[in-house]
């Protein structure tokens, strides 16, 4: 009798378990569904995403015309990336015919986006993204042909970076010390852990050279900004303030996803299994810090001096790391990804962190989407 009613106990527990999942799955799929609605209603006419409309009181320094096209490329880039990830652009409908408009517009556009001026460099988030976007893009295409323009497009971003990587050895985006050519800028810890992650991708075509000496200077740069518990500084100029609250782990919570993630998938082996799941672990029981700055229209004007766009940005990068991870581990950090992101998507399928200009949903949605694909 007891193994009877045992039995019906697992056979009832694995069917709701079962249902929750395929509840959980239908969620996601559903979520995605209304974010790529969400970007095919929101393109514009030419196939970007963004503008320089919609200002307030308090906006980002964007010199213009530089710093939007350097915008509205990057932003497009994420879009395309979200676009090919999502699965829906795979079969002719909506999805593909907004990728297809948005790749016309992106492979004219991208070489062209240049550095708004010697302290503006928000190119390299351009350069960054651009490459991911030529990567999967590349991934999809069956023209051996227009593969290799890709590849043209590709190894030309690479040159950009290479030529606006910092004296320090890394990337930032502002150069607030002599602006040179060569940028004398302070290296800022995401923002080169973002060039690292896309060069890494980037290594993988065929055809594609990635030039070691600055990998290693990069790799660097983000290792003297390293603190003991795998927090990280928001930049090198920081470094004699390791203890400023930017710098502390509540500040570091959305950057430190990207910094290790950048680094183990350059072979650093002290990035172990064990420290990728403390720190999604924080993620989410401090999401606290990372929500309080969500959607202020001043940048880091919340606790820990987090600004509203390392939201999104750090669970993207949580959820890369995720697959790092053995394959038994990863259903419970997917699950704790998935529960953060799917409560926040707006009526209109959106998800947005911080209101600048009109870029902010668009690349809010395309993180997201990104985010929840690896979630499945």
């Amino acid at each position: 009798m007891f193994f009877k009613y045992s039995a019906a106990v697992v056979l009832l527990t694995c069917f709701l378990n079962g249902r929750t999942e395929s509840a959980e799955v239908t969620a996601i799929d559903s979520a995605i569904q209304r974010g790529i609605d969400f970007l095919i209603e929101d393109q514009n006419p030419g196939g970007s995403w963004g503008s320089a409309r919609q200002t307030k009181g308090l906006n980002i320094y964007a010199p213009v015309p530089g710093a939007h096209n350097a915008f509205r490329s990057a932003v497009t880039a994420l879009c395309i990336s979200a676009l090919c990830d999502s699965g829906l652009a795979n079969e002719r409908g909506a999805a593909l015919d907004s990728l297809e408009k948005a790749e016309r517009w992106f492979l004219e556009e991208l070489p062209t986006v240049r550095r708004a001026t010697p302290v503006a460099m928000y190119n390299v988030w351009t350069h960054s993204y651009g490459i991911k976007a030529l990567v999967d893009l590349h991934e999809r295409e069956e023209s051996e042909e227009k593969k290799a323009k890709l590849v043209d497009l590709i190894q030309g971003q690479i040159k950009r970076l290479e030529r606006f990587s910092s004296i320090d050895g890394g990337w930032g985006y502002y150069d607030m010390r002599a602006q040179t050519a060569r940028p004398s800028s302070s290296s800022i810890s995401f923002t080169t852990a973002t060039c690292l992650v896309a060069l890494k991708e980037a290594e993988g075509i065929e055809g594609v050279s990635v030039p070691e000496k600055m990998v290693n200077r990069a790799i660097a740069a983000v290792n003297r900004q390293q603190k003991p518990d795998h927090s990280y500084l928001y930049g090198e100029y920081l470094r004699a303030r390791p203890l400023y609250n930017v710098n502390r782990p509540g500040g570091s919570l959305g950057r430190t996803q990207a910094c290790n993630f950048a680094l183990r998938v350059w072979g650093d082996e002290t990035i172990t299994d064990e420290i990728t799941e403390e720190w999604l672990v924080r993620l989410r029981d401090r999401n606290g810090w990372l929500d309080i700055g969500r959607k202020r229209p001043v940048p880091h004007e919340a606790w820990f001096q987090v600004a509203g766009y390392f939201f999104y940005y750090g669970h993207y990068y949580a959820s890369l790391n995720i697959d790092l991870l053995p394959e038994k581990e990863q259903p419970e950090y997917k699950k704790l990804v998935a529960d953060l992101l799917l409560p926040l998507q707006e009526k209109g399928g959106a998800w947005w962190d911080f209101p600048f200009y009109t870029y902010h949903k668009p690349y809010g949605t395309a993180y997201a989407v990104m985010s929840l694909v690896r979630c499945r």
